[in-house]
């Protein structure tokens, strides 16, 4: 029986569903915590994207060479140690994807709950990952055309939205130009501090899912060439769509009322179209984060899928449907999501998960380096644009990030590195297959 694959329509919707989600719509009002300048908190979005696309360009050289599901799993295994390859599988089975989805779900039961007060959050949550479990764990074609249809949806929303803010409604007096110059002006000093690199791990969440198509190489057709430009692509797409996103929240909306709220779609949406219309845009949010929750529950599973056909005590992980689907593996995440939206807070899984993230994509992109001078054999026929200096941008941008946030909130670090000890503890009592 032939298992139908992903075309590269497929593979850059997954890429773009996997990033616009949560962080988006709810990351701005924590950053307003300690950035109150329009210019930077633009530039906190243009970094961020930035560093996400270095990653994206990284990646596909990465995925060209070693075109296996997986992921970080495969590039961490094959050019730097099984343990450590393990270690980033492992973090993306327990909270890479089961988090995120459990943000996006509790972000879209919250949305739906300013408009609905009656309706519990973390009920309806739970409702549409289940749901969503069960699309996805029939057939490849289904969960396709569900994908490619809410990615869709998703753009279109997300572009009325920001036309409506640019034409609509009452103005806020901002600029997203520094008022002075560089060297006196308080904005430009905001962007090197710690407030701004502690601010980029919220964004960097939201701009997380730029490797999202790596995780499905087995699923997708010519991957050597369709991953590489899906994660470019859809990079591309998600950081102009960002932008001018966060510039439309703060253009219709003021800072004090956007300042440490979730919903700050919600709250500009009432701006831009007043309270009837506001709810109804509060609710297309929440119709647009299914195609986030979508994303996730489908890409996810496949990593474990491949770390259960390497190391023996999860090989149960590996058992597929007759169509291909890690049926069980997909039940395991969707389960853990849920517990984490009944026991956990938005804000701590959010900056745990940012860190955790982060940890291993910047081990992966130095593992590039490694692949280039030790393993010169793997090479596929996409290399990285403006290599070395692309890949040493997210390394500075993302050790950057990663050393403040350790220092600003040791806590959330902490609970990440623990995750990482228990995955040690795992990886050495059964060591995967040779």
């Amino acid at each position: 029986m032939t298992i139908r694959k992903i075309t590269l329509y497929t593979a850059v919707s997954v890429v773009i569903a996997n990033m616009v989600g949560t962080g988006v719509f709810t990351s701005l009002g924590f950053q307003l915590f300690d950035i109150q300048s329009a210019f930077s908190i633009m530039m906190l979005w243009f970094v961020g994207g930035l560093i996400a696309l270095c990653g994206a360009l990284s990646y596909g050289e990465l995925a060209s060479a070693m075109p296996r599901s997986g992921g970080e799993y495969h590039y961490l295994s094959v050019l730097m140690h099984p343990l450590v390859g393990f270690l980033s599988g492992w973090i993306s089975v327990i909270v890479g994807f089961a988090a995120p989805v459990a943000l996006s779900a509790m972000a879209l039961g919250k949305y739906v709950n300013k408009v609905y007060p009656g309706i519990d959050p973390e009920i309806l949550g739970c409702a549409v990952v289940v749901v969503l479990t069960l699309i996805h764990s029939f057939s490849l074609k289904g969960s396709a055309k569900f994908q490619n249809t809410s990615t869709i949806i998703k753009i279109v929303l997300i572009a009325i939205f920001i036309c409506a803010g640019l034409l609509l409604g009452a103005h806020q007096n901002i600029s997203i130009l520094p008022a002075n110059s560089p060297i006196k002006s308080e904005s430009w000093k905001t962007i090197f501090s710690s407030s701004f690199a502690v601010s980029l791990i919220y964004v960097s969440y939201a701009y997380s899912g730029w490797n999202a198509s790596a995780y499905m190489a087995n699923d997708i057709e010519k991957p050597t060439v369709n991953i590489p430009k899906s994660l470019l692509i859809g990079t591309l797409v998600v950081m102009a769509l960002y932008i001018l996103l966060n510039y439309v929240f703060l253009y219709t909306a003021p800072i004090s009322e956007l300042k440490g709220q979730v919903e700050v779609g919600y709250i500009a949406g009432i701006h831009i179209f007043g309270n009837s219309m506001g709810n109804l845009m509060g609710l297309m949010i929440a119709l647009l984060l299914v195609s986030s929750v979508s994303s996730m529950v489908l890409a996810g599973p496949r990593i474990s899928k491949v770390i259960g056909e390497d190391l023996p005590p999860l090989t149960f992980l590996s058992k597929t449907n007759a169509n291909g689907i890690p049926v069980l593996a997909t039940v395991i995440q969707s389960s853990i999501t849920i517990i984490l939206i009944l026991t956990s807070t938005f804000e701590k899984v959010l900056l745990y998960l940012g860190f955790t993230l982060n940890l291993f994509t910047f081990l992966t992109v130095i593992s590039l380096f490694i692949m280039r001078m030790r393993r010169p054999e793997l090479s596929g026929p996409y290399k990285t644009f403006g290599y070395p200096i692309t890949p040493l941008i997210f390394l500075l941008l993302s050790g950057w990030t990663l050393s403040f946030t350790m220092g600003e909130h040791p806590t959330e670090s902490l609970y990440g590195l623990a995750t990482i000890l228990a995955g040690s503890i795992i990886y050495f009592i059964g060591k995967p297959k040779k």
